[in-house]
Protein backbone atom coordinates (compact mmCIF):
# COMPACT_ATOMS: atom_id res chain seq x y z
CA UNK A 1 0.00 0.00 0.00
CA UNK A 2 1.40 3.42 -0.96
CA UNK A 3 1.46 6.05 1.77
CA UNK A 4 -0.22 8.92 0.78
CA UNK A 5 1.64 12.27 0.36
CA UNK A 6 2.36 14.85 2.91
CA UNK A 7 2.77 18.42 2.73
CA UNK A 8 4.96 19.82 5.82
CA UNK A 9 5.04 23.00 7.12
CA UNK A 10 8.04 22.62 9.85
CA UNK A 11 7.43 25.04 13.16
CA UNK A 12 11.05 26.94 13.53
CA UNK A 13 11.89 27.18 9.76
CA UNK A 14 11.78 30.14 7.72
CA UNK A 15 7.95 30.86 6.81
CA UNK A 16 7.93 30.78 3.47
CA UNK A 17 7.89 33.58 0.91
CA UNK A 18 5.87 32.38 -1.31
CA UNK A 19 2.13 29.72 -1.59
CA UNK A 20 4.22 26.52 -0.84
CA UNK A 21 5.22 23.70 1.59
CA UNK A 22 8.77 23.36 3.46
CA UNK A 23 8.72 19.66 2.14
CA UNK A 24 6.58 17.65 0.36
CA UNK A 25 6.71 13.81 0.79
CA UNK A 26 5.68 10.70 -1.21
CA UNK A 27 6.55 6.97 -1.04
CA UNK A 28 9.74 7.65 1.23
CA UNK A 29 10.79 11.03 -1.24
CA UNK A 30 11.26 14.49 0.14
CA UNK A 31 11.28 17.41 -1.88
CA UNK A 32 12.70 20.54 0.22
CA UNK A 33 11.53 24.06 -0.98
CA UNK A 34 14.44 26.25 -1.72
CA UNK A 35 16.09 27.84 1.61
CA UNK A 36 16.52 31.66 1.95
CA UNK A 37 19.04 32.68 4.04
CA UNK A 38 16.92 33.87 6.60
CA UNK A 39 18.15 34.11 10.34
CA UNK A 40 15.15 33.56 11.62
CA UNK A 41 11.82 32.60 10.92
CA UNK A 42 10.11 35.94 9.69
CA UNK A 43 11.12 36.57 5.92
CA UNK A 44 11.94 40.23 7.11
CA UNK A 45 15.02 38.98 8.91
CA UNK A 46 17.82 40.59 7.75
CA UNK A 47 20.67 38.04 5.38
CA UNK A 48 23.95 37.77 7.05
CA UNK A 49 26.92 39.32 5.19
CA UNK A 50 29.05 38.02 2.17
CA UNK A 51 28.32 34.01 0.48
CA UNK A 52 29.99 31.95 3.33
CA UNK A 53 27.69 33.42 6.04
CA UNK A 54 24.39 33.13 3.50
CA UNK A 55 25.62 29.61 2.38
CA UNK A 56 25.51 28.34 6.05
CA UNK A 57 22.52 29.75 7.33
CA UNK A 58 20.63 28.41 4.05
CA UNK A 59 22.16 24.85 4.98
CA UNK A 60 21.30 25.29 8.49
CA UNK A 61 17.65 25.77 8.01
CA UNK A 62 17.40 23.11 5.50
CA UNK A 63 18.40 20.96 8.31
CA UNK A 64 15.73 22.54 10.45
CA UNK A 65 13.28 21.83 7.81
CA UNK A 66 14.71 18.06 7.61
CA UNK A 67 14.64 17.52 11.35
CA UNK A 68 11.60 18.92 11.73
CA UNK A 69 10.35 15.75 9.77
CA UNK A 70 12.77 13.37 11.49
CA UNK A 71 15.66 13.31 8.84
CA UNK A 72 18.44 14.72 8.43
CA UNK A 73 21.59 16.32 5.70
CA UNK A 74 22.53 12.61 5.44
CA UNK A 75 19.48 11.40 4.07
CA UNK A 76 19.82 13.80 1.08
CA UNK A 77 20.51 12.45 -2.62
CA UNK A 78 20.60 15.36 -4.72
CA UNK A 79 20.83 19.45 -3.96
CA UNK A 80 20.34 21.93 -6.25
CA UNK A 81 22.18 25.37 -5.67
CA UNK A 82 21.13 28.99 -6.99
CA UNK A 83 23.93 31.46 -6.80
CA UNK A 84 23.31 34.87 -7.70
CA UNK A 85 26.77 36.20 -8.71
CA UNK A 86 28.01 32.48 -9.65
CA UNK A 87 31.38 33.41 -10.69
CA UNK A 88 32.07 36.31 -7.72
CA UNK A 89 30.91 33.34 -4.90
CA UNK A 90 30.91 29.86 -6.44
CA UNK A 91 34.21 29.00 -4.75
CA UNK A 92 33.50 30.50 -1.44
CA UNK A 93 30.03 28.94 -1.46
CA UNK A 94 31.86 25.76 -2.10
CA UNK A 95 33.95 26.08 0.59
CA UNK A 96 31.36 26.62 3.13
CA UNK A 97 29.16 23.95 1.76
CA UNK A 98 31.30 20.79 1.40
CA UNK A 99 31.93 21.43 5.32
CA UNK A 100 27.75 20.15 5.83
CA UNK A 101 29.16 16.74 4.22
CA UNK A 102 30.86 13.71 4.63
CA UNK A 103 33.38 13.55 1.67
CA UNK A 104 32.79 10.13 1.01
CA UNK A 105 28.52 11.05 1.44
CA UNK A 106 28.29 14.28 -0.36
CA UNK A 107 24.77 13.86 -2.64
CA UNK A 108 24.68 14.78 -6.23
CA UNK A 109 24.44 18.31 -7.21
CA UNK A 110 24.06 20.34 -9.73
CA UNK A 111 24.86 24.69 -9.42
CA UNK A 112 23.53 27.06 -11.69
CA UNK A 113 23.77 30.94 -11.74
CA UNK A 114 20.31 32.98 -11.76
CA UNK A 115 20.13 36.66 -12.75
CA UNK A 116 18.02 37.51 -9.23
CA UNK A 117 16.48 35.13 -6.23
CA UNK A 118 13.44 35.98 -3.86
CA UNK A 119 14.28 38.93 -1.22
CA UNK A 120 17.52 39.64 -3.39
CA UNK A 121 19.54 36.77 -1.86
CA UNK A 122 23.01 35.16 -3.20
CA UNK A 123 21.87 31.81 -2.90
CA UNK A 124 19.09 29.62 -2.76
CA UNK A 125 19.39 25.77 -2.08
CA UNK A 126 16.67 23.08 -2.36
CA UNK A 127 16.75 19.49 -1.85
CA UNK A 128 15.74 15.99 -2.38
CA UNK A 129 15.72 13.66 0.02
CA UNK A 130 14.90 9.91 1.08
CA UNK A 131 13.77 8.55 4.07
CA UNK A 132 15.36 5.06 4.91
CA UNK A 133 13.37 1.77 4.22
CA UNK A 134 10.88 1.00 7.42
CA UNK A 135 11.06 4.72 8.75
CA UNK A 136 7.99 6.80 9.09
Amino acid sequence: MTAPTCFHRVPGAPDPVAPFSHAVEADGWVFVTGQMPFTGTSIDEPYPDGIEAQTRQVMKNLDTVLRGIGLGLADAVSVRVYLRHFDDDYDAMNAAYATWFAADRRPARTCVGVAGLAKGARIEIDLVARRPSGAA
